[in-house]
């Protein structure tokens, strides 16, 4: 049983170092972290400047553009009105060809 107790005691002094080794660890790489948490916020701002600025770009060339012109006015304004295309297509024959015997 004493064996038992000290193979316990010896499990939970391995486990504390090895919370000792990870939270040093951690905390080594935090100021490296913070960095990079700057430096992707920094590129996260970056585009969403660019994509307000061309947001806006487009929002005036579409205000400064003419209005678009209406299908009806679009019509030849001659008075013709266009030709309809009959439903059935007109009977084709072939030409005999003539022969030079």
């Amino acid at each position: 049983m004493a064996k038992n107790e000290n193979i316990v005691e010896q499990d939970e002094k391995d486990l504390v170092e090895k919370r000792e080794e990870i939270t040093k660890y951690y905390e080594e790489n935090i100021p490296h972290l913070k960095t990079q948490l700057e430096y992707e916020s920094l590129l996260r701002d970056i585009e969403k400047t660019r994509a307000e600025r061309l947001q806006a770009q487009m929002f005036m060339a579409k205000s400064q553009a003419a209005p678009p012109i209406p299908q009806a006015a679009q019509a030849p304004k001659t008075g013709e009105t266009p030709k309809k295309v009959a439903s059935t297509p007109a009977k084709r024959t072939l030409k005999k060809a003539e022969t030079n015997d």
